[in-house]
């Protein structure tokens, strides 16, 4: 695979270099092209993107920070595998903040607010018959940003989203065609009862669609055992 080659870039750059590697990571890392457990090193990501190893370096703790490496002394650095724990956590946070987004767009409410989400869901349909997984997932992602939006928080979203890795991990190994087809309907019941101005339907149908993180957990640990972290606190063999 050719490398994607970064121009050098002096100190006063190397933090937007790290961020841009940190995004590119965290997504094969979600999508599963770098999977729980596998091997990365600082100077193969340096070579691939035609940096020095100090870009790299920064990236690899900011990615350890938000847990999805483990940085071993004089050992390999590895993707870290998932946390139960953590993915609960996630769906805590997300729904405490989804939940009061909704309740407001709702009772602002109104038929575009509506049509703004149907043609979102349209397009979710659309990805969906052309087997688009990546695409259904950024359009899912679009759908809950949406209504940060039109509540008027949308920095809300960027604390949900800095919160909610391990759970995007899980999401992405259950997109199959069921859980998209799920996933449309639900959000069909939230933009019909935002376009109503229902604020208690609202609010029910944003419980019940991010409450489904947790059935999804539970067959995830059941169909892929190896990529989750030990229950008793073992995160890694030794």
């Amino acid at each position: 695979m050719a490398a994607e080659v970064l121009q050098p870039v002096d100190e006063a750059v190397s933090d937007t270099i790290a961020s841009r590697i940190v995004a590119a990571l965290r997504d094969e890392i979600v999508t599963l092209k770098l999977k729980p457990g596998d091997a990365i090193s600082e100077s193969d990501i340096a070579a691939r993107y035609g940096i020095s190893r100090q870009p790299a370096r920064e990236a690899f703790i900011r990615l350890a920070q938000q847990g999805l490496l483990l940085i071993r002394p004089k050992r390999a650095t590895v993707v870290k595998k998932i946390s139960a724990d953590g993915v609960r956590q996630s769906r805590f946070i997300r729904e405490s903040i989804e939940v009061e987004i909704v309740r407001r767009v709702a009772a602002a409410g109104g038929p575009e607010t509506g049509r703004a989400l149907e043609t979102i869901i349209a397009d979710q349909e659309e990805a969906m018959r052309a087997d688009d997984s990546n695409g259904f997932h950024v359009l899912d992602e679009f759908f809950h940003r949406t209504l940060a939006r039109l509540a008027g928080v949308e920095y809300a979203w960027q604390l949900i989203d800095d919160h909610k890795i391990q759970l995007d991990r899980v999401r992405y190994l259950t997109l199959g065609v069921a859980s998209q087809q799920r996933a449309i309907a639900e959000h069909k019941v939230i933009a019909a009862a935002v376009a109503a101005g229902d604020v208690t339907g609202a609010e029910a149908a944003m419980r019940a669609h991010l409450a489904r993180a947790e059935v999804l957990l539970g067959q995830t640990i059941a169909d892929h055992p190896d990529y989750f972290e030990a229950e008793d606190g073992e995160t890694e063999p030794a």
